[in-house]
This record gives structure tokens, C-alpha cells and sequence, in this order.
């Protein structure tokens, strides 16, 4: 029982990363209906962001300011950066082939992960970097529970997941930028002819969702430790992966399907094999699109007359 509880706390750990990128997945197809594969990316840029904020600040074992600050800064500037990287993409990438047959932006997608990856390889090169995060935060503090220990980046990650989650919710259900990102999503035509600023809508669609990535790469490396420029790329798949079983556009679904996701894969890597992890998890992503392609929390699309 000891081990399935903390099986169930590392996997909730990862689910949380999971559905913080699924998120930006699931907004920006929400608007645009584009599969914005360059968005794993996006997480392995702010994972190293925060850590050379980190470093700025004289690394895990000299750090000159308090740690909370220090975390604040690093989640900031993570936030900031990834959020106008994303802003860039869209006007850059995606805005000229908007109106271009579907495969165009899906190819431009794939293409934009190399061109963010590979610079990252050039810069600071293909080795590991590690956080160091015992360092500086120590892992005995945090919540025990019988056997179970629940350390305080686990609950950082769980209060600041949480924390995103429900503020997304309250943004695009109950503020006027909502309404018009849903008006975006139901029909952007109609929505332009009525007033919104479609280009600006889809613009900070992009900012959040790039945001929510950028502040998911800081979390993974406080949890994980190791980052390096291909992290992206499988993280980015299984946030897709969550994204689809929870409905691809719902908020909810992609809040779910990351938790889901992340608990699939705790549990196949503690009770099955190391070896088979992935190739559980994308065969849950086979069997949602044969068995409810539209994901759990789908909804029947409007269709135009």
C-alpha cells in the first residue's frame, strides 16, 4: 500500500506537468484548430530559463537571495519569456498560413520545433544540466503520511498547478478576454464581424498557453533535476496524448487527460516495466481515437447552415 500511494503522488507529480502543456494544446486548437507541435518545445526553453535564473543568482548552493524569491523570479521570467515566444510563433509562423490548407501549419509546427530545439543545442550543448535541487530545497521538508512522504516541491507543483488550472477556468468562462476567445473558438468569422479583435484574441491565446509551458519547464526541473534541449519532444507528445484523451478544446479534458496520463504512466513504470512506459501510454492514445476519438469531455461541434 506504501508503494501504490507514492506511485499515485509521482504520477499525480508528472500528471500535473502533463496538464499544464496539454493546456496550451487544447486553447490554442480551441481557436485556431492547429496542432501546435513546436508547444513542447516551448516547456524545454522555460526549463531553461529557470535554470540559468538560478545560476544568476549564484547557483543552488550560493544562491544571494532567498529561495522563495529566487523560485519567484525563475517561474516569472520563465512565464515572460515562453509567453513572448510564443506570441512570436503565432505572428511569425502561424498568422501568414492561416488561411492555408490544414497541412500547411501542421508542417510549419513540426518545422519550429527544430528551429527552437537546435539552437538551444548550439548555445548550451547536448549535455545534461541539472538544478541541483536538493540544493537548495530540501527534500526531507513537505507531508508525511504514514510510509508516505509528499516533499515540498511535490506540493509546490500541486498548490501552483491547482492554483493555474482554476484561474484559467475563471479567466475563459468569466472576464470579457474569455468570451472573446470563445467566440474565437465558435466561429472566428462571425466573431470578427461582431467586434473582437480576432488577432489579438489568438495572440494571447498563445501568450497563456506559452506561459502555462514555460512555468511546467521550471516544475520539472525543481522535480526532476535533469534538463536538456530534448525534453521537450516526448513531453510535448505525451501532453498531446492527454490533451486527446481528455477532448482536445476542453479545459477540463486537458486538466484530466494530464492527470490521467501521468497516473498511466507511475503506475506501468513502478508495477510493469521501464521499457514499456511510453508504449503504454501512446497506446492509450491508439485506443482513445478507436474507441472515443473525440476524448472524454467531448461536445458536439456547431455545424454551420
Amino acid at each position: 500500500m506504501q508503494v501504490f500511494i507514492q506511485t499515485v503522488v509521482t504520477g499525480l507529480t508528472t500528471g500535473c506537468l502533463y496538464a499544464l502543456i496539454a493546456l496550451g494544446y487544447t486553447m490554442v486548437y480551441g481557436v485556431l484548430k492547429l496542432l501546435n507541435f513546436a508547444h513542447g518545445d516551448v516547456y524545454m526553453v522555460g526549463a531553461y530559463i529557470g535554470y540559468f535564473v538560478i545560476q544568476w543568482f549564484g547557483g543552488p548552493t550560493h544562491a544571494s537571495v532567498p529561495v522563495p524569491l529566487m523560485l519567484f523570479v525563475a517561474f516569472l521570467a520563465a512565464a515572460i519569456g515562453c509567453g513572448v515566444l510564443g506570441v512570436a510563433m503565432e505572428r511569425f509562423a502561424y498568422r501568414p498560413l492561416r488561411n492555408a490548407p490544414r497541412i500547411a501549419p501542421l508542417i510549419t509546427a513540426l518545422g519550429l520545433s527544430l528551429v527552437i530545439e537546435d539552437p538551444v543545442l548550439l548555445l548550451f550543448g547536448g549535455f545534461d544540466r541539472s538544478y541541483n535541487t536538493n540544493e537548495f530545497i530540501s527534500t526531507t521538508n513537505g507531508i508525511t503520511i504514514g510510509h508516505v512522504h509528499i516533499d515540498s516541491v511535490q506540493i509546490l507543483i500541486f498548490v501552483l498547478t491547482a492554483l493555474m488550472c482554476v484561474g484559467l477556468q475563471l479567466l475563459v468562462n468569466r472576464t470579457l478576454l474569455g468570451k472573446s476567445m470563445r467566440a474565437v473558438a465558435s466561429d472566428r468569422e462571425a466573431a470578427e464581424m461582431l467586434g473582437v479583435n480576432v488577432n489579438r484574441t489568438i495572440a494571447v491565446t498563445f501568450l497563456i498557453g506559452s506561459a502555462m509551458a514555460g512555468i511546467a519547464g521550471v516544475m520539472s526541473g525543481l522535480a526532476f533535476n535533469e534538463i536538456s534541449n530534448t525534453i521537450g519532444f516526448l513531453a510535448g507528445l505525451k501532453a498531446f496524448t492527454a490533451a486527446v484523451v481528455g477532448g482536445i478544446g476542453s479545459i477540463p479534458g486537458a486538466m484530466v487527460g494530464g492527470i490521467f496520463i501521468g497516473l498511466a504512466e507511475s503506475f506501468s513504470l513502478q508495477y510493469i516495466s521501464t521499457e514499456y512506459s511510453d508504449l503504454i501510454v501512446f497506446g492509450i492514445l491508439i485506443a482513445t481515437m478507436l474507441i472515443r476519438p473525440t476524448g472524454i469531455f467531448s461536445q458536439r461541434a456547431l455545424q454551420k447552415v
